[in-house]
């Protein structure tokens, strides 16, 4: 019991730390700026560790390093803190935790489809819905070419919900095979 619940407050921690750092990324990589609610939120949680990392690792071209080196080292932190208590091989802790950042990039890109689809259906005026309006729209483009709007309703965000569960399948299914 006590594994389970230290286990489930590492992933909620390491999760949202982390997602932090990938979420600062993506929208570096947008080219969003970090003025709003959002990004001070993102900066807030994240500034600890991407700033130090910032003076060894430079960013190439828009992508930030020191970001999603940050994030590999949460996750990293996390599935070390379990080794502890598990003892396996710590030779799979940098394989668990590069699985791990994949599944944390898959878990952000849903939960950013799931609140872009719920503030669509209310159309809140505020400045956080500008924000998820810029961070959906790149993932759902390629949907939207192909999958016409049925009835006025836009289809695009449940197919991409659809195939980013089928990656959180194969990524399960990977990891497992290579973990043996």
């Amino acid at each position: 019991m006590f594994f389970q619940i230290l286990s489930f407050l590492l992933d909620v921690a390491a999760g949202l730390l982390g997602g932090a750092c990938l979420l600062r990324l993506y929208m570096q990589l947008q080219r969003i700026p970090f003025g709003n609610p959002v990004g001070r939120f993102v900066f807030a949680l994240t500034d600890w560790i991407v700033l130090p990392l910032r003076r060894v690792l430079p960013s190439v071209k828009r992508w930030d390093l020191a970001s999603i080196v940050a994030a590999y080292l949460i996750e990293l932190s996390q599935f070390a803190i379990l080794w502890l208590f598990v003892r396996g091989s710590p030779a799979v802790l940098p394989a668990l935790a590069l699985f791990g950042l994949v599944r944390l990039a898959i878990s952000g890109a849903i939960g950013l489809v799931i609140v872009y689809a719920i503030l669509s259906w209310v159309r809140a005026d505020s400045p956080i819905t500008d924000v998820i309006d810029r961070l959906a729209a790149p993932m759902l483009r390629p949907f939207r070419k192909i999958i016409p709007l049925v009835g006025g309703f836009d289809l695009s965000p449940l197919a991409l919900l659809v195939v980013l569960q089928v990656l959180l399948i194969i990524l399960a299914n990977l990891q497992a095979a290579v973990l043996r």
